[in-house]
């Protein structure tokens, strides 16, 4: 990755016309080929940017723009677009190059798969005496998250979301009603279970008999103290 902090205006013409006018921002020259233009502000987002494929040229300013001080010009253009990327340098304050070989990716915690594997293994939660039948429990429009049985022999299907909304609630609405289609699983009822439920989801799914509840990561996981809350 090359990082140049510069002096510098911007130009990009195709699609649309946009122009940045002439300041001090961060260039990010990327190894796909990429290059961003940052404030040091906003937040992440660049103010404007060439994704690939694209190509970079550096040339020297012609007589015009070396009259208004310009240093160097920097030319994106894109390869299979007429979109294109002018940057006029007029002082370079940083210019370094640092090699950061393949990234890994984002891991992420506390995905649905998780939350899906720690309820199971902790399936009291859905009350005493609940034993499970198996994740993922198959039905002919997808998965349903948890299949459990109450103390009584009844189903209890359980759809697990981190934020759980009305959406949520349709989906599980949807296997209830084809599981009870089952003489083997019914009585069926159904749990909600997200590490946040939305106002709206919690009336939709008191409406159509629908459990619900929130999941602690954390203490799913053992991570949470109880010394450690002041209430």
């Amino acid at each position: 990755m090359r990082l140049v902090v510069a002096d510098c205006a911007a130009r990009y013409t195709g699609r649309l016309s946009a122009q940045l006018p002439r300041a001090t921002r961060l260039l990010l020259v990327k190894a796909d080929g990429s290059v961003l233009l940052h404030s040091d502000g906003g937040s992440y987002k660049p103010l404007n940017w060439m994704s690939p494929p694209c190509r970079l040229a550096v040339a020297d300013p012609d007589d015009e723009q070396v009259a208004a001080g310009v240093q160097q010009v920097w030319t994106v253009q894109h390869t299979k677009s007429d979109d294109r990327l002018v940057i006029e340098l007029f002082e370079v304050l940083h210019e370094s190059a640092h090699e950061l070989g393949v990234d890994p990716g984002l891991v992420k915690d506390g995905v649905e798969a998780h939350l899906q594997e720690l309820l199971a293994a902790q399936i009291t939660l859905l009350g005493p005496g609940h034993t499970l039948v198996r994740r993922e429990y198959p039905t002919a429009i997808g998965p349903v998250d948890i299949l459990a049985r109450d103390p009584s022999g009844g189903t209890v299907a359980v759809e697990i979301k981190r934020r759980g909304d009305i959406d949520g609630v349709e989906q599980l609405t949807r296997y209830l009603e084809l599981l009870s289609r089952d003489p083997r699983l019914t009585p069926v009822r159904g749990v909600f279970a997200a590490q946040e439920i939305k106002p709206q989801a919690r009336v939709l799914a008191r409406d159509r008999g629908i459990e619900c509840l929130v999941l602690d990561y954390a203490g799913l996981r053992g991570m949470d103290d109880p010394t450690a809350r002041l209430f």
